[in-house]
Parts: C-alpha cells; structure tokens; sequence
C-alpha cells in the first residue's frame, strides 16, 4: 500500500482539526471539550432526524466525525421528537461530565460548524426536518456569525 491511500486518514484529521479549533474559538481552548460538545450535539441531532436524512447528513461528514456520529446509533429509535428545551436539555446532560459549558453555546458553535463546512443544499433540509425552535436558534447561530444566505435557503 503506498502513502496516497492514506491521505483520507490526513484529510480526515486535518478537517476534524479545523472544526474544533472553529469550537475552541466559540467555547474555549480545551480540545476534549470541543471534542465532547461536537460529538453530544452531533448524537442529538442524529437522534431527531429521520433515518433516511440522518443518513445523508452523515455522509456528508468527515470520516472521523462520522464515526463519531454513529457511535451507539439505534436506528429503531428514530426519529425522537424533542423541541429544543428538551433538546438543550439533553445536550447538557451529556456534557455534565466536562468542565461548565453553556448547552446553547454548545449547539449554536455547533451548528456554525456544519453550516460552515457542509452543503447548503444539506443544511436546508436538515433545518426543514426539525422543530422550529431548533430550526430558528440554527438559523439565529448562522446569522450571528455573518452567514449570508440567499431568501430561498429559508
């Protein structure tokens, strides 16, 4: 096997770096919290989505994070409705075992990430398939960091 097989596992380091430093900038500079929040929201998300679309988001991710992503994935589960107080709820939960860390600010660096990095066309219809209350804090987050997203995309 030559080197040029493995420059998926590169690419796919390099990437997962690049989305915790964008965290770490939102939430401070531990790493394995940025690690924890990434991966907990992510697990949330998964969670609220249909299969099929939790599926195509996935696909979309970095190969690490979509290990990550699927880590103790019961699809006979899905989709768990949850408005976001619940959502957020949640999401602090599992974040209770790290340092304090705002579940909000957690879920808006989040999702910053994922608009930053995936597909609009991706993110459109994540967005559509959830809540409205979660729909609009995503929306509210991409706002918040000078997203300039075209009137359709809402």
């Amino acid at each position: 096997m030559g080197t040029g097989n493995l420059d998926v596992f590169e690419k796919t380091l390099q990437t997962t770096n690049i989305w915790l430093d964008e965290i770490t900038a939102a939430l401070g500079p531990d790493r394995r919290v940025a690690w924890k929040v990434l991966s907990v929201v992510l697990h949330k998300l998964r969670d609220r989505l249909p299969a099929a679309l939790s599926a195509h988001l996935s696909a979309e991710l970095p190969l690490l994070v979509r290990g990550v992503y699927y880590d103790q994935f019961e699809p006979d589960k899905l989709p768990m409705r949850w408005d976001y107080d619940e959502f957020v709820s949640e999401v602090s939960k599992w974040l209770s075992d790290t340092r304090p860390v705002d579940p909000d600010l957690a879920i808006q660096a989040v999702f910053r990430v994922l608009s930053r990095h995936l597909p609009r066309g991706q993110i459109d219809k994540v967005q559509n398939a959830l809540p409205e209350g979660l729909r609009s804090v995503w929306q509210t987050a991409e706002e918040d960091a000078g997203f300039v997203l075209p009137t359709k995309a809402r």
